[in-house]
């Protein structure tokens, strides 16, 4: 499904909620949108490594790194991994690396940097809590849909309109 964010934001404006505008696209779709599943790490992606093993078709993993910009949370290869099992994009409040392969990759990501550096393996981290950066908080079940022009949430799935 492609999405259009300003549109979406013109339908349901007392829905929507946008995110500061901090981000970058770095993945193969320009548009992504699902029901948000939500990781909270600090230069640890044990968490992203697991959760990209598993089924992801109609869901977007929101991932809170602290904002640090000295490891990379995501890589081509749990790209690769997170397309092949279906999930629809990830947004990585932190860095990625490998972006000339991550924008070939059917996969929606948004990202505030790149950085060449992979991160510990410690294990270290939460899954489905409610995350906050950008001015908005995330919360699992909730939905996440992005685009070039921005990142908006929802409490509900939102219709594309016609």
């Amino acid at each position: 499904m492609h999405y259009i964010t300003p549109d979406l934001c013109d339908a349901y404006p007392e829905l929507v909620q946008v995110v500061e505008p901090m981000f970058s696209n770095f993945g193969g779709r320009d548009s992504f949108g699902g029901e948000i599943v939500t990781i909270k790490c600090f230069e640890d992606n044990s968490l992203v490594k697991e959760l990209v093993e598993q089924p992801g078709k109609g869901k977007v993993m929101v991932v809170d790194g602290g904002a640090s910009m000295r490891r990379a949370l995501l890589g081509d290869m749990l790209a690769e991994k997170a397309a092949k099992n279906g999930w629809e994009g990830l947004v990585i409040y932190g860095c990625v690396r490998d972006v000339d392969v991550l924008a070939q990759t059917n996969l929606g990501v948004q990202a505030l940097a790149s950085h060449p550096m992979k991160t510990d393996k410690r294990g270290i981290g939460d899954r489905n809590v409610a995350v906050t950066f950008g001015g908005v908080t995330f919360r699992p079940g909730e939905y996440l849909y992005a685009d070039n022009n921005g990142i908006i949430i929802a409490p509900t799935a939102l219709k594309m309109p016609e």
